[in-house]
C-alpha cells in the first residue's frame, strides 16, 4: 500500500544495532514506533539489537490509514523480521496492543522465533470499538489510555472504522492459528485496561501450545503500558525473559 502523506516528526522507525540477538518491536493501533522507543532504548542499553518498525498507515493521515487492510500490517512486521534475520541469529518479538496480536501472527508463521513478549494484546474482542462500527466513516478518539499523567502519544485524533474492521479481522485470523506457537511467551496484562479487557491475555495463555508461558499482572498501567508507570520493570522483565532463553538455547547446544 502506498502512502500518499510524510510521516509526522517522532512516529518514524527505529533500528539499532546491538549483538547476534534481535528483538522485534510492534507498536498498537494508531500508535507509532514513539510509543515503544522507551522499551526499545532499554533493550539497546542491554546489549540487544531492535528493530521497531512503523506499521503501513500509522504516523502519517488518517487517510492513509483507511486505505489499509490488515495484510499491510503483518507485511510491516514481517518486513521488520526479515531485516533482523539479516543481523541477527536470534529473533524475539514484542508487541503492544493490536502489534501484541501482529506478534502472535508472526510467531504462528515463524516456529524459529525464540520467543514472544505480549502487552495487552487485542485477540478476543474490544467492546469500546467494536461499538462503534455502526457509526459513519470516523469516529473521534480520546486521550490515550495511560494513567500517567502529562504523557503524549503520537497518534489520530480520528480513526476510520474501516480501519477498526481490519483490526477485528486480523484478531479473528491470529486467534484461529494460537495452537501453532509452541515457543516461550511473557503475557503482560494490565488489571484496568479500558481498550483491552483483559480476558484477552487469559485466552492467549489458554489456546497457545507453548511449553513455558506466563501472565505478569500490571497493577499501576492502564493500556499503553509501555509509556505508563511500569514501563522500566516491563523493559527489565523483557530483557530477564531474552536473556534467559538465549541462555537457555545455548546451555542446550552445548
Amino acid at each position: 500500500m502506498h502512502e500518499y502523506y510524510p510521516v509526522l516528526s517522532g512516529a518514524e522507525s527505529f533500528f539499532i544495532k546491538g549483538n547476534e540477538i534481535g528483538i522485534l518491536i510492534s507498536h498498537g493501533f494508531n500508535g507509532t514506533p514513539q510509543s515503544v522507543r522507551f522499551l526499545g532504548e532499554a533493550l539497546v542499553s542491554d546489549g540487544f539489537t531492535v528493530f521497531a518498525p512503523r506499521l503501513k498507515g500509522h504516523g502519517t493521515h488518517i487517510l492513509d490509514m483507511e486505505r489499509c487492510t490488515y495484510k499491510d500490517w503483518i507485511a510491516s512486521l514481517e518486513e521488520g523480521y526479515q531485516l533482523l534475520k539479516q543481523h541477527c541469529r536470534d529473533i524475539f518479538v514484542i508487541g503492544q496492543s493490536m502489534g501484541g496480536t501482529l506478534a502472535l501472527h508472526l510467531a504462528e508463521k515463524h516456529p524459529d522465533i525464540q520467543g514472544i513478549v505480549c502487552i495487552n494484546a487485542a485477540i478476543q474482542s474490544i467492546p469500546e470499538l467494536e461499538k462503534c462500527l455502526a457509526k459513519g466513516r470516523f469516529i473521534q478518539e480520546g486521550p490515550p489510555d495511560i494513567k500517567a499523567a502529562g504523557v503524549h502519544e503520537i497518534s489520530y485524533e480520528k480513526v476510520p472504522v474501516a480501519s477498526i474492521r481490519e483490526l477485528l479481522s486480523v484478531m479473528w485470523e491470529t486467534r484461529e492459528n494460537l495452537s501453532a506457537i509452541h515457543c516461550p511467551a511473557l503475557l503482560f496484562q494490565s488489571t484496568e485496561d479500558h481498550v483491552v479487557p483483559p480476558e484477552n491475555t487469559e485466552y492467549i495463555a489458554a489456546h497457545i501450545h507453548a511449553s513455558r508461558k506466563k501472565i505478569v499482572p500490571l497493577r499501576n498501567s492502564y493500556h499503553v503500558a509501555t509509556m505508563d508507570h511500569e514501563k522500566e520493570w516491563i523493559a527489565a522483565q523483557c530483557s530477564l525473559f531474552v536473556q534467559e532463553i538465549a541462555h537457555i538455547e545455548t546451555r542446550t547446544e552445548i
